[in-house]
Formats: structure tokens, C-alpha cells, sequence
């Protein structure tokens, strides 16, 4: 799909009880694995007509929320949990093969696999960045030092994204106060550090309190774009009441190209993907209520915001055409069109 899509048109929806935090797509197919918020992890086939979830089971397993999920090489699944264990299943068996306990000292935030497929990157809450072996569950490297403990208020920070470079050469991480570091993967050395410390509320009347941070962040498809997501500065903190935002960086340079604020829809941007073609960028999240924001990459302008028809976006992937997305959210997995005008 190279135009920019005017509308995103619900076409399927698996409504659930619990909250699906992370998704993998099965290529050549509509299955979708999701981590959910009942510890566990399901796959669906969106292409039946009343699709069911089939639970993965086995010997290894999470105790907490799944929050990270990535597919690797070799017909392989990483999850990552709040119980800060990383485990390995069998995509088509949907069993588990191996787990490493204390992955992270705390909360694993998120999982992602390089393009080949032969390393994972997780990170957690201890604000260290991991990269995995697929192959064999052995740990390959950590990326630390880049991303303080604690926020400029001595509070504990998280370090909530990650994202490999389209060539699998950088990663890039992002934390709770808007600070952004590029890494190189062969040697965990840093090559650039950024700021969005617009993303970063503190309260220090009502609640002493700060909540935020970059919580989407994606390189573009040539690999000179770096996007990172979040929200606004925010008024009421309990209820995610501020302005989804985005903002592009030229990151060799070190400069922001657009600093880009919706001024329609209210909540925090969870994740960012590029389309394939890179002409356009989409990015989804929500406070009570879903939120998109599709983004010109040759202008850098929101061309489109909206409400979608479903709860608050946690996770979503481009289906294999690049013509609709999944999307895993609070209460729902569903799947939409994108409509070019």
C-alpha cells in the first residue's frame, strides 16, 4: 500500500476480558500471537469467522503480565514478563523451550528481534538493555550506562522501548524522562543520545508524581529517521489527559525534524511502525480510548488523528500486504483496513 491511508476501518475484533499487551504476526497468514495480561500467551487465526485463541502451554511459562513479544529465526517466539523472566516457545507447537530466569532485575518492558532474526533486545525497569541469542537463549551483550536509575525528581525511572536500525547494526533505547541512546550492536558502544524531555510530567503539588516518557520509538526504513512517541505535557496524570506527541529526529545529526503534537485526540502514543514503502508512518496508542495518528514522511505532518473504534492500542503489526494492521489492546485483539483516499 504506497498511499498514505485517509481512513483505519475495523474489520475484525476478538473482544476478551483481559488487556494484550504485545503481538508476532505468523507471515503468509492471519495468525497473531498475543501477550496478555492473564500471564499468558494465545494465538488466533483472525482469517476464521468466529475465531478462537488457542493457549501456549508447556514447562516454562510467566507468572505476570506479558509485556514483549518478538519472533525470531528458526520458527522461534520470545516473550518477556513483569515476573522478569524471558522464555522461548515453538511458534508452531506453541510450547515452551527454555526460560532465563532474572532477565532483567525488574520489569521487562519490552522485546524486539533484529531484522535476521538471530538476536532479541529486552528491556527492563534495572535500565539495562540485553541482546539474546535466538538460537540458544545465551545472553550476547548488555547495553548500560546510558539511561539513569533514577529521575531528575529521585524518583525510579523505566526504560520502556527499544528498536533495532532496518540494518540490525544500531539499537535504539528510550526511557521514562525523554532521553534516547543509540547504540552499536557489535560492540554495545554508545553512538548518539537525544532528548524529548517533553514527554516527561512531574507533579510536584497534588501528587508528587511523574508520568510519561518515550514509550514508542522506531527507526525509518533507509534507517536516517528516528521517530520516538509519548505524550504531552499532561494535566491530569491519573487519566493520561494530554496531547499525544511525536517527534522526528535526524539522528546523525543529532536534530529534531518535527516536533508534532495531535490537537484531536488525547493519550499516549504505545507504538510507532513505519510502513514498508516508508512514505508514511503510523502510530497508535490511547488513554481510555484507542488513538492513531498517520504521519507524512515527506512533509513530517499528522495527516490523519482519530478515535478507534476500540479500547486503548497497546501493540499493533502491518498485516503481510501492508494494507491493514493488527492491533492488540485493552479488552480486544482486532484487525483493521487501511483505506487510501
Amino acid at each position: 500500500m504506497e498511499k498514505i491511508p485517509e481512513k483505519i476501518e475495523e474489520s475484525k475484533k476478538l473482544s476478551r476480558q483481559d488487556m494484550a499487551f504485545c503481538l508476532a504476526t505468523h507471515p503468509g497468514s492471519e495468525r497473531v500471537v498475543f501477550g496478555s495480561s492473564d500471564a499468558g500467551l494465545h494465538e488466533v487465526d483472525l482469517a476464521q469467522e468466529n475465531p478462537e485463541p488457542v493457549s501456549f502451554s508447556g514447562e516454562h511459562g510467566h507468572s505476570s503480565y506479558v509485556t514483549g513479544l518478538a519472533r525470531g529465526s528458526g520458527g522461534l517466539l520470545v516473550s518477556g514478563s513483569y515476573d522478569r523472566r524471558l522464555v522461548w516457545w515453538n511458534a508452531e507447537t506453541r510450547t515452551s523451550i527454555r526460560a532465563v530466569d532474572n532477565a532483567h532485575e525488574k520489569w521487562i518492558r519490552q522485546v524486539t528481534a533484529s531484522p535476521d532474526g538471530t538476536l532479541v533486545a529486552s528491556v527492563g525497569d534495572d535500565m539495562i538493555c540485553r541482546l539474546w541469542n535466538v538460537a540458544d537463549g545465551k545472553l550476547v551483550r548488555e547495553l548500560k550506562g546510558g539511561h539513569a536509575t533514577e529521575t531528575p525528581h529521585h524518583y525510579p525511572s523505566m526504560l520502556y522501548a527499544c528498536a533495532f536500525s532496518p540494518d540490525g547494526e544500531l539499537l535504539a533505547t528510550a526511557d521514562r524522562v525523554g532521553h534516547i541512546v543509540v547504540w552499536k550492536v557489535a560492540d554495545g558502544s554508545q553512538v548518539r543520545t537525544l532528548e524529548a524531555p517533553v514527554m516527561y510530567t512531574w507533579d510536584p503539588d497534588r501528587r508528587r508524581h511523574s508520568i510519561g516518557g518515550i514509550r514508542a520509538i522506531a527507526f525509518s526504513p533507509d534507517g536516517r529517521q528516528l521517530a520516538v512517541g509519548g505524550i504531552g505535557q499532561i494535566g491530569n496524570i491519573d487519566h493520561l489527559g494530554g496531547p499525544a506527541r511525536l517527534r522526528l529526529f535526524d539522528w546523525e545529526k543529532g536534530e529534531t525534524e518535527a516536533e508534532l503534537e495531535s490537537g484531536e485526540v488525547q493519550g499516549i502514543v504505545e507504538r510507532i511502525h513505519y510502513h514498508p514503502g516508508g512514505k508514511w508512518l503510523l502510530a497508535m496508542g490511547g488513554d481510555h480510548k484507542g488513538l492513531a495518528l498517520v504521519v507524512d514522511t515527506a512533509t513530517n505532518k499528522i495527516v490523519s488523528e482519530t478515535r478507534t473504534p476500540a479500547n486503548h492500542a497497546h501493540d499493533f503489526a502491518f498485516t503481510d500486504a501492508g494494507d491493514g494492521i493488527y492491533v492488540a489492546g485493552h479488552n480486544h485483539l482486532t484487525a483493521h483496513d487501511l483505506v487510501a483516499g
